[in-house]
Formats: structure tokens, sequence, C-alpha cells
């Protein structure tokens, strides 16, 4: 395998990020001992960079290419996708930039750091594995919860931590949370447990007194 095609493949098909498995499936003929060979090779010359075992990073970036932390969550630990303060945070439900990533996978709870930052995963069950959707995000296809999913991930974890919840002192939004289809909302908090189905009750109420 030549890195000038194996570069141009990965650019042409947007894969800045890919694992070992990609390459496999892009290069079926190549043998795996020489993909591998060949990767650790051109690691050691900087044409690629490794943010955590098992993923790399294309560092032969067009200029005006920069790749999306949230892109970045979605490829580091799989299957996984964008939720609880980050998703919050990119439909203004809260006001502040969550520091790092956070997102819902079904693999084990896990932190990790490259240079990009932090990327927190919070474990859940199968079934509330969803209320996700495939977006544009700076150019590239992300998965992210919608806003029901995001505010019930949000409210079931924070559960979670222990003691009650003061939505106030979270400083929702409550302009965009009326949009929120509270029907929805429910049958999400309905996948975890009662405690996250009475929380959602509660944030409605709070919103419809405000």
């Amino acid at each position: 395998m030549k890195y000038l095609k194996l570069s141009a493949t990965l650019r042409n098909k947007k894969m800045y990020i890919f694992t070992l498995k990609d390459l496999e499936n892009l290069f079926p003929e190549e043998n795996l001992k020489t993909i591998k060979n060949n990767l650790t090779r051109w690691l050691s010359k900087g044409y690629f960079t490794r943010l955590k075992n098992g993923v790399y990073e294309l560092m032969e970036h067009s200029p005006e290419i920069k790749t999306p932390d949230l892109y970045i969550a979605n490829k580091l630990y799989r299957p996984s996708y964008v939720s609880l303060e980050t998703a919050l945070s990119i439909y203004s439900i809260i006001p502040d930039v969550a520091a790092g990533v956070t997102s819902i996978t079904t693999r084990p709870t896990r932190t990790f750091k490259n240079r990009y930052g932090s990327f927190f995963y919070k474990t859940c069950k199968r079934e509330a594995f969803t209320g996700y959707k495939l977006m544009q995000y700076d150019g590239l296809k992300v998965c992210i919860a919608d806003k029901e999913k995001a505010l019930v991930d949000f409210l079931y974890y924070r559960l979670r931590l222990g003691g009650g919840l003061d939505f106030e002192q979270e400083r929702l939004n409550k302009k965009i949370l009326g949009t929120i289809n509270w029907n929805k909302a429910i049958c999400y908090a309905k996948l975890f447990n009662k405690k996250t189905i009475k929380a959602v009750k509660k944030c409605r109420e709070y919103i419809n007194k405000c």
C-alpha cells in the first residue's frame, strides 16, 4: 500500500479519523500485517497521529479543514452519540459551553484525553441507546441526541449523582424548552426508570409555570 494512495482515499471519503478496521474495509486486497507495518512506519514519520489505542488521525488535512471535536467523539468510542451537556449547549438549552465532549455509549464508562481535549462517555442500557440523529456539523456527519433525548439523558445522570434537581440553578433556557415534545421526552424517560419519568414531568411543570 502506498501512502499517497491511502491519504488520497481517506481525504476523498472525509475519513480524517479512522481505525485499523476501516483500513481493512477500504483495502480488502491488502495483507493485514502489511497494513499494520505501514501504519507503524507512517506514525513514526508523523503522517498520522494516534488519538487513542486503535484510533488514528490523518495529519495531512487541507488548510481549510478543521476536524470538529463532536466528530472525533463519535469515532473515538463506538457506538456512541453526543448528548448531555454538550448537546444541550448546542441546542442552547444551557448557556455554558461544556468542558469536553459528553456522549452516551452502550460500552463501559470511559474518559479519553488527546490533543483535542477531553471526551467523556456515560454507559446506558441498550434499550435506552436511542433518540439520536445523524446531522451535519462543521461539514461532517455526527450522531447527536435530539433535544428531548439530550434533556432526558441529562436528568437521568444528574439523578444518579444523588440529591435533587434545581431547575433554576441549572439555568435552563425556558423559551427553547417550551418547544420540547414532552410526550416524546416521557417515552424516552420510560426507557430508564420511574425517577427519570418523574423528573421529566417536574421539568415540564417548571416550564409551564414560567
